[in-house]
């Protein structure tokens, strides 16, 4: 049960007090407190009785038994003082990105012109600086939070790879928590973000992937890079009386190359695509490949390697060599490949337009 108040109290006050410790779980600042009423003697006695304890320096649950984990947030933003929200993995949880609590420490975001903890740290509190994300509701009692498109860039930020930040992307958008405009219209307001070139790939907005800009970073990144044999570029097949595009269609060697961007998560989409996947195996072992954004970024050369691996065991003489980056780990020597294998012959498959070949550029890493 709360602490209902202090006498001396106005009306105004009281019901003041009331909201903000329904609101926040029973949790208060000492400088609420003061502000609705309570003297400095008041919550001293308070705190020496029992009747109020401490959680951190001047934030106090005025209840008895164990902190919910609500509770626990709101003790932290109100140390952390006005304007802090939580934040990073503390903001995926209530969120929904995340099913659990993820580690001990409470992430919190404070304006970058702040250091609550200056002096010290806070045990149990992780305080980022920023000056560019925003919060989920403002002006409102709701826990303060981050926007969930800046708690996707926080998450992918602080990832120690591209492909761990990708992930978060990944589950936000197959959870319908943030959509892909979403993420690009943050990404384009902020300053400073890791991987920038990545993810503007990524998160292009394209018409329905073709020639985009992920499937021109496999052109350059991947196959030209690592000297893989061109493809056809969106070749076009009828399956059950269905028309569709393969984005890159080695046709002597019955390889399917797919690039999938982050549409790939919504809805029925991955499903759907297995299921054509599938059915071109089943029709001429049609053997295809999906990479996705990291594929074909922090992962080009494994990549390459793969469908380096499987066109020569489907008859392709060529050699692949490594590329530009530092431990490439495509090999120049791989094993020799078998007797070219007999395809049988498939009317079903039609050059489509082929894709320009982009200008070579030299690529940076964020």
């Amino acid at each position: 049960m709360y602490d209902d108040g202090c006498p001396g109290m106005s009306r105004d006050s009281h019901r003041e007090w009331l909201v903000v410790l329904d609101a926040q779980r029973g949790i208060v600042d000492r400088r609420q407190a003061l502000r609705l009423g309570f003297s400095s003697r008041q919550i001293e006695r308070r705190l020496s009785s029992g009747k109020w304890r401490r959680v951190h320096e001047g934030v106090y649950a005025t209840f008895s038994g164990p902190l919910s984990r609500e509770a626990r947030l709101w003790a932290a933003v109100r140390r952390a003082g006005d304007g802090a929200m939580l934040s990073h993995q503390t903001a995926a949880e209530v969120q929904g990105l995340i099913d659990k609590p993820a580690g001990g420490d409470i992430h919190l975001t404070v304006d970058i012109r702040r250091r609550p903890v200056q002096r010290k740290p806070i045990h149990g509190i992780v305080i980022h600086r920023s000056g560019q994300s925003r919060p989920q509701f403002p002006n409102s009692w709701k826990l303060p939070r981050t926007r969930v498109e800046d708690t996707v860039l926080d998450l992918v930020s602080a990832a120690a790879t591209f492909e761990q930040g990708y992930s978060w992307i990944a589950r936000a958008v197959s959870r319908d928590l943030v959509t892909i405009a979403m993420l690009r219209a943050t990404l384009a307001e902020r300053r400073r973000v890791r991987w920038r070139t990545w993810l503007t790939d990524a998160l292009e907005d394209s018409d329905e992937g073709i020639n985009s800009s992920l499937e021109r970073r496999y052109v350059r990144d991947v196959e030209q890079a690592h000297g893989l044999p061109e493809a056809q570029r969106q070749a076009r097949r009828t399956l059950g009386g269905r028309t569709h595009y393969k984005d890159n269609w080695y046709s002597e060697y019955r390889v399917v190359v797919e690039i999938d961007g982050p549409a790939y998560h919504q809805g029925d989409r991955a499903a759907a695509d297995k299921d054509r996947d599938n059915l071109n195996l089943a029709a001429d072992a049609a053997q295809t490949f999906r990479f996705g954004p990291v594929g074909v970024t922090e992962r080009a050369c494994e990549s390459a390697a793969l469908v380096a691996a499987t066109l020569r065991r489907n008859g392709w003489t060529g050699n692949p060599h490594p590329c530009h980056r530092p431990g490439c780990t495509v090999d120049r020597a791989l094993p020799a490949q078998p007797a070219a294998r007999t395809f049988p012959a498939q009317q079903a498959f039609r050059p489509g337009r082929k894709a320009s070949r982009p200008a070579s550029a030299k690529m940076v890493d964020h």
